[in-house]
């Protein structure tokens, strides 16, 4: 009987050696491959390679130290009748309870190189397209926000503000800014986040707050009453300096604007970079990666039907729309969206200065009737023009129509707009 428990207790010894050593094995197996891959995809990832390394060196002397003791603990002198377990069950078990410790390790830590890695690249990128394209205009310093700006022309003064996804450039490439400046002092302002306009964390972005921080750059550069300009997004910041009584401007041009609230797929996708944390983590990983594969077909959504213009790329750099500080700044706007239409909709049969709206038929990103035409018939002395064959760009269709309204605004009353 002593002899059946010895042989047992022999067994279980080697059994649980077997374990851990097969345990250890797959560890290593583990860290070895993390090893080769770290290294074979980036020279930054030699510091973590040199960690891996270091465990390799323990599970071996591990794997020796529980080799050694496995063959130090079998015996000639065990009983060939004992009850031994066949190769596949010893085999199956230990397997089966090995712990996913070294695997889930060596996922998470080559997840987390990958996105270290990855954001290095995105920070090099963002770094690369400032360079490439410097500021072309001013800045001007209102309290902690770095505006820029350029200026262009004399004349009775013209205020541009560009949507989302762009920057000021928008307004260069759609030939408005020359066209304006052949009779108006024109500012075009790259707005808080966007180009190389700063956006301090210091506030909530909303459109009012645009609203007033562009209004206090205006002031300091010696600009009253201007006629306003805004496209897309620009139209709630427009609007914004247009209510209330402390109100300065001659005039309102609104085009292709969102302007009553309503549920918006769009918003839900872009709100998370603006999130804390998640969206830092966000924006110089997947945002970036995403943004670049979705940039052109974004491009053409906005400016269909029509065809995007050959030189818009050059104008409007995807590298710097790409940057994470933008992207910040284009998910906040999506967050403040719907927001800023409900706040404003009370106040848009408040407004005594003239308006003039435009729209594009075939607008893809924001539906013509249920914004720009609702939006006229709430403002009796409003203009409104729908023009046909044109989407959400639709300064690149009718410049001159809208040059033309802007022109009346500076002389005198404004006009229905036909077409």
């Amino acid at each position: 009987m002593s002899r059946w428990k010895g042989a047992l207790a022999k067994l279980k010894d080697n059994i649980s050696a077997a374990v851990e050593t097969a345990s250890r094995i797959n560890e290593r197996q583990q860290l070895d491959a993390g090893l080769h891959g770290c290294r074979s995809r980036h020279a930054r990832c030699a510091e973590a390679g040199d960690a891996i390394l270091g465990a390799l060196i323990r599970v071996d002397q591990d794997i020796e130290r529980l080799q050694a003791a496995a063959a130090s603990s079998s015996s000639p002198e065990a009983d060939p009748l004992a009850p031994v377990a066949t190769t596949g069950e010893v085999m199956d078990r230990p397997f089966k309870k090995i712990p996913a410790t070294a695997k889930t390790i060596g996922a998470l830590a080559a997840a987390a190189t990958a996105a270290a890695v990855g954001a290095l690249w995105v920070r090099q990128r963002a770094r690369k397209a400032e360079r490439d394209n410097p500021p072309a205009g001013r800045f001007i310093k209102v309290g902690a926000v770095p505006l820029h700006y350029i200026e262009k022309g004399k004349g009775p003064a013209v205020v541009l503000l560009h949507g989302n996804a762009v920057m000021l450039q928008d307004f260069i490439a759609s030939g408005l800014v020359d066209r304006l400046a052949e009779r108006h002092r024109v500012i075009a302002f790259d707005r808080p986040g966007y180009g190389h306009s700063g956006r301090p964390r210091d506030r909530l972005w909303t459109a009012q707050t645009q609203g007033a921080v562009i209004q206090q750059a205006l002031t300091q550069i010696g600009v009253t009453q201007p006629v306003v300009l805004g496209h897309s997004w620009g139209t709630l910041v427009a609007l914004s300096m247009a209510v209330g009584d402390a109100a300065d401007l001659r005039g309102l041009v609104l085009v292709s604007g969102y302007y009553y609230p309503t549920a918006r797929a769009d918003v839900a996708l872009a709100a998370p970079a603006a999130l804390p944390i998640l969206g830092d983590v966000l924006r110089y990983t997947v945002s970036p990666l995403s943004g670049r594969l979705l940039f052109k077909r974004t491009v053409r959504t906005m400016f269909a039907p029509a065809p995007v213009p050959d030189d818009f790329f050059e104008s409007v750099a995807r590298e710097m729309v790409l940057r994470p500080a933008q992207i910040r700044a284009e998910a906040e706007d999506a967050a403040f969206m719907i927001p800023a239409a409900a706040h404003l909709r009370a106040r848009y049969s408040d407004l005594k200065m003239p308006v003039s709206i435009f729209a594009g038929a075939d607008d893809k990103v924001i539906d013509p009737e249920a914004n720009s035409v609702r939006l006229h018939r709430a403002i009796p002395q409003s203009t409104l023009l729908v023009a046909r064959g044109a989407g959400h760009m639709v300064h690149y269709a009718i410049p001159a129509e809208i040059a033309d309204a802007i022109e009346r605004m500076s002389v005198g009353p404004d006009h229905e707009l036909r077409r």
